[in-house]
């Protein structure tokens, strides 16, 4: 398209520190610790750090393919690349087109989340705060996010960095705490069975609780669309793929650990994200104000994966646009800081429109849940196609390149853990312990339904017309020369 050539995207701008905070930073883990992995807790009860466990071993399957992947095909495609690689360019462009909107769907997410909890919070210390005026801590978020992903890549990756940082080291603190108050209580039997509640009696109660605690390792792939900015990127996109995926699942389950020890196995079926039998609650009951740092934590975790977020629907946008199967528009980049100004202007009012629209329409929560369940339903069917094109790929390369357990087995066992997982999100009653969905939230299925018949019916339009755009989603536009930086040689985008 007019002016790509002359200008990509920043590369070279961010390192490995950097891309393994996107990636963590994505996947929310203050938020996920107090708020997704206690859902978990009806089920699996004291058992709830086995539960865990499972779950990162489940999700380590589906992020080494998706390192794999990402470090034979470093690009901003990143999902879609893979698909189109790994399976056909026509399923690439459809899981293109799904990812990158759901992407845009997680800024709203948690800027309802910041919304919420901060004006619930206010409320809560001083009753003269309307508990409702939740909106304009949310468009404040909107606000920072928006000049973060301005200013280019270094200056969104090291926010991130930062806001990752804090709020890991709080929980991590606050874990230690638990532990060490614990005492004699500290026992590894809540990596057993014999802790599940009435009801869920042993595995079951395990396996129903690790369902609801793989939808908290959500995001681990987000550092692949950076892979354009990032230095030696085969290498490092690798490595923070799978780094993130394991320093987190493991601070899951030291954090699960300590609280579950220090509240008392045989009681923590009642522990849920609010109240009292809640992180917030046991913060203020015990350790005085130590939960104004566990609420800025959770704050923190949702600005952090609103700004990561808002950085993979960008490029996503972005490399699809620069293949124009999406305007071309979205592919316009800042002629300072390469960053791709017209998308992050798009996803900020999407974000606002999303925001106000959902939240005042119905209430913030409910709006809330509403994005949640379609964007994990959709996030959860990208990774069951990505651990197809890993296997995919390397059958297609020959047998020099493939590994049989790393390239095949573990495809199709990140495949049979994410289905129970999409099933529970989707609230298809498939399982005893799955939710059925009532309205509003179980409008996720249709909306989810509208969009993709929206993209087969481009997809036909593209295939009649342009042929050849459905074939560059395989495109690695990282193996071409270097663009030239403008910001080195005066040039200007156009």
């Amino acid at each position: 398209m007019s002016g790509e050539a002359g200008a990509g995207l920043r590369r070279d701008a961010i390192g490995l520190r950097e891309v393994l905070f996107q990636s963590i930073t994505a996947m929310a883990p203050a938020a996920a610790v107090a708020a997704s992995i206690p859902s978990g807790a009806a089920f699996a009860g004291g058992s709830l750090p086995l539960a865990v466990l499972i779950a990162l071993v489940a999700c380590l399957f589906t992020a080494s393919c998706v390192a794999e992947l990402a470090r034979e095909l470093p690009t901003a495609g990143s999902v879609s690349t893979y698909a189109a690689q790994g399976l056909h360019p026509v399923v690439g462009f459809l899981v293109g087109w799904g990812y990158v909107f759901v992407e845009a769907l997680v800024p709203p997410l948690l800027l309802l989340q910041l919304g919420f909890t901060t004006a619930g919070t206010l409320h809560q210390e001083w009753s003269s705060y309307p508990a409702d005026l939740w909106w304009p801590w949310a468009l404040a978020g909107a606000a920072v996010i928006a000049a973060a992903g301005y200013f280019g890549v270094r200056a969104s990756a090291r926010f991130g960095t930062v806001l990752g940082v804090f709020e890991i080291l709080v929980f991590l603190v606050f874990a230690g705490w638990l532990i060490g108050r614990a005492g004699s209580h500290n026992t590894l039997s809540v990596f057993g069975t014999s802790h599940a509640p009435d009801g869920y009696e042993g595995v079951s109660g395990v396996f129903a609780g690790s369902v609801y605690t793989v939808l908290a390792f959500a995001g681990f792939e987000a550092a692949a669309p950076l892979a354009e900015e990032t230095r030696d990127p085969r290498r490092t996109m690798h490595r923070a793929v799978l780094g993130a995926a394991l320093a987190i699942g493991l601070f899951y389950v030291l954090t699960t650990y300590a609280m579950t020890v220090y509240f008392g196995p045989e009681r923590f079926a009642k522990f849920g994200a609010s109240g009292g039998s809640s992180w917030e609650g046991v913060a203020r009951a015990s350790f005085g104000l130590f939960w104004v740092l566990v609420f800025l934590a959770v704050v923190n975790s949702a600005v952090a994966n609103a700004n990561a977020c808002a950085g993979v629907s960008t490029r996503t946008a972005f490399a699809l646009a620069r293949i124009r199967v999406l305007p071309r528009l979205f592919a316009a980049l800042h002629p300072r800081y390469r960053s791709p100004v017209a998308g992050i202007a798009v996803q900020s009012v999407v974000a606002v429109g999303a925001v106000l629209g959902l939240g005042l329409g119905y209430d913030p929560v409910t709006a809330f849940l509403l994005l949640a369940t379609v964007i994990v339903t959709v996030v959860i069917g990208v990774y069951i196609v990505v651990n197809l094109a890993c296997a995919g790929y390397f059958l297609r390369r020959g047998r020099e390149s493939l590994k049989p357990v790393r390239h095949l087995l573990l495809p199709v066992l990140g495949i049979a853990a994410f289905i129970p997982a999409l099933l529970t999100a989707a609230g298809l009653p498939v399982f005893d312990f799955v939710t059925e969905l009532t309205a509003p939230v179980s409008y996720a299925g249709p909306i989810v339904g509208i969009w993709m018949a929206l993209g087969l019916v481009v997809l036909v339009v593209l295939m009649r017309r342009h042929p050849g755009r459905i074939a560059e989603t395989a495109r690695v536009h990282l193996d071409e020369p270097a663009p030239s930086d403008p910001a080195q040689n005066g040039a200007t985008h156009r």
